[in-house]
């Protein structure tokens, strides 16, 4: 990804703040992606009508800008920050409910024992299966099964990731893990901070992987506690919900073949709920075109909700900053299961549902 450089005092000049001195060793960079897409889906309602739209939260990936800063402090030791926004271009507005960083908000350092990062960031959830899901946060993709996915960033954390050799170890730890109020899953209003309650939104992640040469395994776990007024069912901070994952991944020349399974464990004030999540995904590139595929099935237990899930999708690159990208699903659901093929989509309980997407992406 090109990315442009300015000095810091020009970013200062930006940002409504002194610059840094000009001697120190520090660059700034600002970066981003800008994608949106049109869709087609299939069984919206109860009554099976269809919709056409332009989409809000992805298409291939999430539009976002960012500003990502460095200052070499010597010893191999660097100070960092990351500020990044994530948007909707449909409509121009802001998301991670209403955040002005809400992708990103950190402050770090790194060096040879790893990376410390304190602020909102990424979690291992996220994390973890970035090597083995073929579709990452596109349109059609595991999101859709489970919206935490590609959501799973969280506040007040202190995080550290380290790879030492062929193993890559990772932790955050948050002290409250959503600040907002504004609903869906990146905003499910837990700002925690209790002082009479050490329990309430405090969550922990864990990762631990190998990597050899040509192939890998990362296996990852996710609990986080509830509040008063928290979404999702957890309304105490005796309510949990647990994520233990496993992913992998092999390369066979230049094709990428994908698995995992996601349990989860969901202890809500309404009830139990526990699930399991497989995907097995394949991408192939060839010219200055990709073709990623995938399945993935939740399977719910003690419970008809079973959803399965079957993407395509083709990438064609323009530039090494600009694509053109399509791609088909099918979302089939179970009994009452009603989970759409796009995020945030609505679809009838128990229908299967078609979509076609297509969309343009740039990187700067």
């Amino acid at each position: 990804m090109k990315r442009h450089t300015i000095a810091a005092a020009a970013f200062g000049v930006i940002a409504g703040v002194q610059a840094l001195p000009a001697g120190a060793q520090t660059s700034v960079q600002i970066y981003g992606v800008v994608d949106t897409s049109l869709s087609y889906l299939t069984n919206v309602d109860a009554a099976g009508h269809s919709v056409t739209r332009m989409n809000s939260i992805t298409g291939e990936l999430p539009s976002r800008i960012g500003f990502r800063g460095t200052e070499d402090l010597g010893n191999g030791l660097s100070a960092f920050f990351v500020l990044e926004n994530g948007l909707s271009l449909d409509t121009g507005m802001t998301g991670q409910g209403n955040r002005l960083f809400g992708r990103a908000a950190q402050v770090g350092l790194k060096g040879a024992w790893g990376t410390l990062t304190l602020g909102r960031q990424l979690n291992m959830t996220y994390i973890a299966p970035q090597k083995a899901d073929v579709l990452g946060p596109s349109l059609f993709a595991l999101g859709s099964i489970d919206a935490y996915l590609p959501n799973a960033r969280s506040d007040n954390a202190i995080g550290y990731m380290g790879t030492f050799g062929a193993f890559t170890v990772g932790a955050t730890y948050s002290l409250g893990r959503d600040g907002s109020n504004a609903g869906g899953p990146p905003a499910t209003n837990c700002p925690g901070e209790v002082p009479d309650n050490a329990k309430a939104c405090r969550q922990y992640t864990g990762l631990l992987g190998w990597d050899a040469t040509t192939w890998g395994v990362t296996t990852s776990y996710d609990r986080m506690y509830g509040n008063t007024g928290a979404a999702g069912g957890l309304t105490s901070s005796a309510n949990t919900d647990t994520r233990t994952a496993l992913h992998g991944y092999a390369m066979l020349g230049t094709v990428k073949l994908g698995a995992g399974v996601i349990d989860r464990d969901l202890k809500a004030a309404t009830g139990r709920t526990e699930s399991d999540l497989y995907y097995f995904g394949a991408s192939y590139p060839f010219g200055a075109f990709t073709l990623d595929g995938q399945w993935a099935k939740r399977v719910t237990r003690h419970a008809d909700l079973d959803a399965t899930m079957l993407v395509a999708r083709l990438t064609y690159a323009l530039s090494k900053r600009s694509f053109v990208y399509t791609g088909v699903g099918r979302m089939a659901n179970d009994g009452a299961s009603a989970v759409a093929l796009d995020p945030g989509g609505t679809v009838g309980p128990g229908k299967t549902q078609n979509g076609f997407m297509a969309g343009l992406r740039h990187h700067f």
